[in-house]
């Protein structure tokens, strides 16, 4: 090879060892396997409700959508006090009970009307009351199924004639102390609660078939 050949090929190596080495390619990251999205939280007696209570109720009626099937709308918890007139401090006892039982913060009903009989005056506060809807209405139903009704001495059953013609039931409880979320030693009086369950039934055999069917004890 011919010097001047030589001398080329030489300052291009020189060239070459010159130029800064580049960094070698980041190596891609492996990707990481995609989690699981959380599964979402339904109630036990929602779930029994799809699975169950609409096959059966459609097989029953004769429905051919789902979405005519009887359903829970909601649930109103109240505690009427006519004592407060008397003893303004228990509405916050009731209050404070009814946030215990439900979970929510109640909404203190007052007069519409002033009723001299009653020594009752417009805007006094006789009441409280609070609406359940979703997974706590199912929530709450089926503790009051399966825990609370069972705790009441010499229980026969739900009242089966405590619907109002369109699909509502409603319940009556005496003590309040029966909800294992009161505590004995904070109670100051016993007082009683409705419960009310509104559903879309028209009817007070559809509302009391759905009712059956989730497991409300109907007395005989």
């Amino acid at each position: 090879m011919p010097r001047d050949d030589r001398l080329e090929v030489e300052s291009k190596e020189e060239a070459k060892e010159k130029k800064p080495r580049r960094s070698p390619r980041r190596e891609k990251k492996a990707a990481k396997p995609a989690e699981k999205p959380a599964e979402k939280y339904v109630p036990r007696l929602k779930l029994q409700y799809m699975q169950e209570v609409v096959p059966t109720l459609m097989a029953e009626l004769g429905l051919k959508n789902p979405m005519q099937v009887p359903r829970l709308e909601k649930i109103v918890l109240n505690i009427g006090l006519g004592e407060a007139t008397e003893n303004p401090k228990s509405i916050e006892s009731a209050t404070k009970d009814l946030a215990a039982i439900s979970g929510l913060h109640p909404v203190v009903t007052k007069a519409k009307k002033s009723i001299a009989t009653f020594k009752l005056r417009k805007g006094v506060s006789i009441g409280a009351m609070v609406t359940l809807r979703g997974q706590r209405m199912f929530e709450f139903l089926d503790k009051l199924i399966n825990v609370t009704l069972p705790r009441i001495r010499d229980f026969q059953g739900a009242p089966a004639t405590s619907f109002d013609g369109r699909g509502n039931y409603t319940i009556g409880i005496k003590e309040q102390i029966i909800f294992p979320e009161i505590d004995y030693s904070q109670v100051d009086k016993i007082r009683g609660l409705q419960v009310s369950v509104v559903t879309s039934a028209r009817s007070n055999e559809g509302a009391k078939r759905l009712l059956q069917l989730l497991g409300v004890p109907f007395g005989k």
